[in-house]
């Protein structure tokens, strides 16, 4: 049974981790930071959404550069370089000193930040399993929840301490002179976590980038050597001394001639071509890159316009006032400070992340992503358009409750949404070789609702307010969100990569054309069998036998880079049989059994049907017998 890649999702969870805390941080003190610039109070809201407006059209240019790049270069190194840079926009940020700075540092952060589309596609190339995916890509999500509680928990506490805590920091020059720069500070430093642990820890993804040296891991692993002495444990059954010394021979003597072997291999190989855009951009991919486009325009217009409306002073005397009209027009906000809107975003961050890690899983397997998709569609404008009443509530407590549950409904939306609409987008692809540059086209298209979002947000809540219609803002999101509703009627629910039919077998199962070029041909020496028009070899061996290959596959040289062995014949299936002739499980069948290179020295038969020599000349094997004719079923 597949299991998920706890330890890469956990190491990809940490370098995602500093992204949403930085992003969220901004939230509460957002509107603070802008009038702190002598903007005036009606044009507020508009700036906000031209800041965040920018983000992402920045990050809409970069985004498929980003991704491609990782198509070329690996996704590890372009995960890296895309911390570093967006830590350092987020520097410049918090030590912003007039409007043009902010929004210059927040266009320079989304050029540099192409890291969603890029993690997402390791997760896919991760979790290649359809079973899996609901779990593993609710991670990434989760972890957004989790840096959602953080982010503005310390926003909207370490935003201008000086003016919140002079009798702490009232003296601190630096503070009082940059009063937003301690929150980007401390998001710095997780940034640097990040980073540090991404280096030392982070598996390359990319397939044609997975065996090349990585001297980050290598000192990774050179520092946790002094904790992982000694804890291995062999499982060599039989005369284990002896096979151990004969291995231990051979492999000193051919892993410098099979080094010679892999490297003149590549050498010779022609390139992986670059994915043509009629690959990305079927019929689904694109039905998906719309919904995910409009998606990201309502809901994070939503998040970011929010802050906004709760920081807007009351409309005063609203009864008598002769310009409310009930229950249409109506203007004023909340009125609150961003410690008390830091504080209600963190709730709502907790609640997603529950609802991540707890509902969603099993929710979606049971029902289908795409069910769930269409059924948080519907909940979208309903949370929406009640949002501006909850002003009309008596009393600030009851107000503050009021918009918290309605918080709640779009937050149990936006935590199925995403994740569903992102395992449709990845299954849509028609190769995993194309993922990380449709990753990168989904980043630049949905940047554009997120630019497009709060800059809509922001000028209609600019109108609402000036002419007294607070429902304009949140109603037009709803209606956003009614057409982003309409295309997933066009959905198709797709298998994922972990079954037989993956193009090139880059879900980590042999495809019949590599399968094709693994296996030698039948000679007179090989007896084969027929079942079904197609060869069989029949692999025979006790289960003492199967227990030994885990232990020795780290001791020995496994051929199984299938790009270094060209040569080897074609045989297009395999059947696995145990010690009574009966066949294994069918999902076996299409695995190849490892092979090893033999001693030197060694007898040209080892085991029944003879021999054949290695392309490296060092010794020879049959495929699936080690030393003394044992097989490995």
């Amino acid at each position: 049974m597949p299991k998920l890649a706890t330890q890469q999702l956990f190491i990809l969870a940490i370098c995602r981790f500093a992204e949403p805390v930085a992003l969220t941080s901004v939230f509460p003190y957002l509107p603070e930071m802008i009038e702190s610039f002598g903007v005036a109070t009606p044009d507020i809201a508009k700036w906000a959404g031209i800041t965040s407006a920018v983000f992402s059209l920045s990050q809409c240019v970069t985004g498929i550069a980003w991704g491609r790049a990782s198509d070329r270069f690996g996704r590890k190194p372009v995960i890296m370089m895309g911390l570093l840079c967006t830590m350092v926009s987020c520097l410049l940020f918090g030590f912003s000193q007039s409007l043009p700075w902010a929004i210059i540092a927040r266009s320079c952060a989304g050029a540099s930040n192409g890291n969603v589309g890029i993690i997402r596609t390791m997760v896919a190339e991760l979790t290649p399993q359809k079973e899996l995916q609901p779990r593993a890509f609710s991670i990434m999500p989760l972890v957004w929840s989790i840096g959602s509680i953080f982010g503005p928990s310390f926003g909207g506490a370490l935003a201008n301490p000086a003016a919140r805590y002079p009798n702490v920091f009232g003296h601190n020059s630096f503070l009082v002179k940059y009063p937003f720069a301690l929150p980007n500070l401390a998001a710095s430093i997780l940034f640097l976590v990040g980073l540090t642990t991404g280096f030392l820890f982070l598996k390359e993804t990319l397939d044609s980038k997975k065996h090349r040296r990585d001297y980050g891991r290598m000192l990774g692993n050179l520092l946790l050597k002094p904790f992982t002495k000694g804890k291995r444990v062999s499982k060599w059954k039989g005369d284990r001394e002896q096979a151990s010394s004969l291995l231990k021979h051979s492999r000193m003597s051919s892993i410098s001639t099979l080094n010679d072997v892999r490297e003149s291999s590549k050498a010779s190989k022609p390139g992986k071509k670059t994915p043509r855009y009629a690959e990305v951009f079927t019929k689904q991919a694109n039905i998906n890159l719309l919904t995910y486009t409009l998606l990201a325009l309502h809901a994070v217009a939503y998040d970011q316009l929010l802050p906004v409306f709760m920081h807007l002073p009351p409309q005063e005397d609203r009864a008598h006032d002769p310009d409310v009209r009930l229950p249409f027009k109506f203007a004023g906000g909340f009125g609150i400070d961003s410690s008390r809107i830091g504080i209600i975003f963190t709730v709502y961050g907790v609640v997603g992340m529950l609802l991540q890690f707890l509902v969603f899983p099993p929710l979606a397997r049971r029902y289908g992503v795409l069910n769930c998709l269409r059924a948080c569609t519907i909940a979208f404008p309903i949370a929406y358009i009640a949002t501006p009443f909850a002003v009309l509530l008596p009393t600030p407590l009851s107000q503050q409750i009021g918009i918290l549950l309605i918080m709640l409904i779009k937050c149990w939306a936006a935590i199925f949404a995403f994740p569903c609409s992102t395992i449709l987008l990845t299954n849509s692809a028609v190769s995993l070789r194309i993922l990380g540059t449709l990753n990168g086209v989904a980043t630049s298209i949905s940047a554009i609702g997120r630019a497009a979002g709060p800059a809509l947000a922001g000028y209609t809540f600019s109108i609402g307010v000036d002419k007294g219609y607070m429902v304009l803002p949140w109603w037009t999101l709803a209606f956003c969100a009614v057409l982003g509703a309409i295309p997933t009627w066009w959905l198709v629910e797709k298998e994922g990569f972990g079954g037989g039919d993956n193009d090139n077998g880059e879900n980590g199962f042999c495809s019949d054309e590599v399968r094709d070029d693994l296996l030698p041909d039948s000679g007179d020496d090989e007896p084969a069998t027929s079942d079904d028009d197609s060869q069989t070899v029949g692999i025979t061996g006790s289960s003492d036998a199967a227990d030994q290959v885990e232990s020795v596959d780290n001791d020995l040289v496994a051929i199984d880079d299938l790009d270094t062995f060209p040569s080897i014949k074609k045989r297009t299936t395999i059947e696995s049989k145990d010690s009574t002739g009966q066949r294994l499980h069918p999902d076996l069948a299409s695995i190849p059994p490892k092979r090893m290179t033999s001693p030197i020295g060694m007898r040209d038969n080892i085991g029944p049907g003879g021999g054949r020599r290695l392309s490296n000349g060092l010794g020879q094997t049959r495929s699936g017998y080690g030393v003394g004719g044992t097989a490995y079923s």
